[in-house]
């Protein structure tokens, strides 16, 4: 029998699905993860990247689909690799990514919550404040790409809108594509990031070389036309200027639960989903079970989306962040609700010994919030700072499960209650929140 080349098509049945969405397809001596296809479909694919104990394949056709299988939204769902699950109704989702978070406090932690809690929801649709846009002037299109990146190719797939955009950059991709196709740097323009406030929309326009006169007035009519800021960024963070209008609004958010609103800059990390953002700070506070004699500690704080409205409920609240400009921005916006039992300070959290002296103090409640690597030197830490309870804000089950690991089968800690946050429908993304006792 002749061996298959790479890009040959071939035909397999799915006999189940990861948490990411992808269908496993068993062909001869090897596994194949297909994205796109539902168990017990019968589909059509091609092999993209061959690795050691599985391939990877891009699904070309569903010669026989599953009741399960739902048309998507978007018109650009399987080139595009901003969306996974487009095809899985949405109470589905929530329940793979329910079932990766067992799976992985169970395989990896060890561990299971006394109670699970019920899954923070919102509409799924129009919902990313945050994006990064990449931006490619194709010549043989005819036109400049600005979307996200392929699946199976880092090239700009060629899209026209884009359904979890919030608006109104959901609808802005073509006039992005036209306004940056007029300008005389368009080639010298690789991305434009977006931020979608309650207060206003920022584009920062990533430029490789200055633009002139005439592209500055371009982008100056964009801006006027629909509504929006656009900033300009030719080197690093510290080069972001605003050009029009050149007084802008300030950026920020509500927390109307705590009386908080918060500002921040057009590149600052804030969580991609407002309305998500709202119900998950409210549900970590009232896990912390927090009252006016406590004194909290909150890790990776940012600019003070948790810190802020802990300080509504505790005595006394300390906030470190690794990054010396999200600690004066968390500082100023204390300062700017009239909070003043809330502290910042800055500290490599990665690199902690123990000698810190926030670290020799005792705290009645922690709350957690780390990037994807997750919190292992801290949770090595954690018999020192001795809190009553913990809440760990996670964006990865994985490293959610290997600390809850420590905290309880090496601290003594009981998990409580554990649930995922649908920050992110439509993706593979799994967001969580756990909590811990004495």
């Amino acid at each position: 029998m002749a061996r298959k080349r790479r890009h040959d098509p071939e035909t397999g049945t799915v006999r189940a699905v990861t948490h990411d969405g992808r269908g496993i397809v068993d062909t001869a001596g090897k596994k194949v993860f297909v994205a796109g296809a539902l168990a017990g479909e019968t589909v059509t694919f091609r092999r993209r990247k061959r690795r050691r104990n599985f391939d990877e394949a891009e699904l070309l056709e569903v010669v026989e689909a599953s009741p399960e299988r739902v048309a998507p939204k978007c018109a650009a769902f399987g080139v595009c690799g901003g969306c996974a699950l487009q095809h899985v109704d949405v109470g589905q989702q929530r329940d793979i990514k329910a079932q990766s978070l067992r799976d992985s406090l169970e395989r990896i932690g060890q561990v299971a919550p006394r109670e699970w809690l019920p899954p923070l929801t919102a509409e799924p649709w129009h919902y990313r404040r945050r994006a990064r846009l990449a931006v490619k002037d194709v010549s043989n299109k005819g036109r400049v790409l600005v979307g996200f990146r392929e699946r199976h190719a880092p090239y700009v797939a060629d899209m026209h809108r884009c359904e979890i955009l919030a608006r109104p950059v959901d609808g802005l991709l073509d006039a992005l594509s036209e306004l940056v196709g007029s300008l005389g740097i368009r080639s010298r323009v690789p991305q434009i990031e977006v931020a979608v406030a309650d207060s206003a929309t920022a584009l920062v326009f990533r430029v490789l070389d200055a633009p002139d006169s005439a592209d500055r007035e371009q982008l100056a009519a964009f801006a006027a036309r629909f509504d929006v800021q656009v900033w300009l960024q030719p080197g690093g963070l510290g080069s972001l200027v605003p050009l029009a209008p050149a007084d802008p609004v300030p950026l920020s958010y509500d927390l109307p639960a705590f009386d908080v609103t918060i500002r921040f800059e057009p590149v600052d990390f804030v969580q991609v989903n407002g309305e998500i953002n709202r119900l998950m700070v409210e549900r970590a506070i009232a896990l912390l079970d927090v009252d006016s004699t406590h004194r909290a500690l909150d890790l990776y704080c940012g600019i003070g989306n948790f810190s802020l409205p802990l300080a509504r409920r505790a005595a006394e609240v300390l906030g470190i962040e690794g990054e010396e400009t999200l600690v004066a921005r968390a500082a100023a916006n204390a300062a700017r609700n009239g909070i003043t039992n809330a502290r910042f300070r800055r500290a490599d959290l990665s690199a902690v010994d123990g000698r810190e002296d926030w670290m020799r103090q005792t705290w009645d409640r922690l709350l957690l919030d780390p990037a994807r690597n997750g919190a292992a030197e801290l949770v090595e830490h954690l018999p020192r700072l001795a809190p009553g309870r913990v809440v760990y804000v996670s964006c990865h089950p994985g490293t959610l499960a290997r600390d809850a690991g420590v905290i309880v089968n090496t601290h003594g800690y009981r998990l409580e209650a554990a649930g995922i946050i649908d920050m992110f429908p439509h993706t593979a993304h799994v967001e969580s929140v756990a909590v811990f006792t004495k």
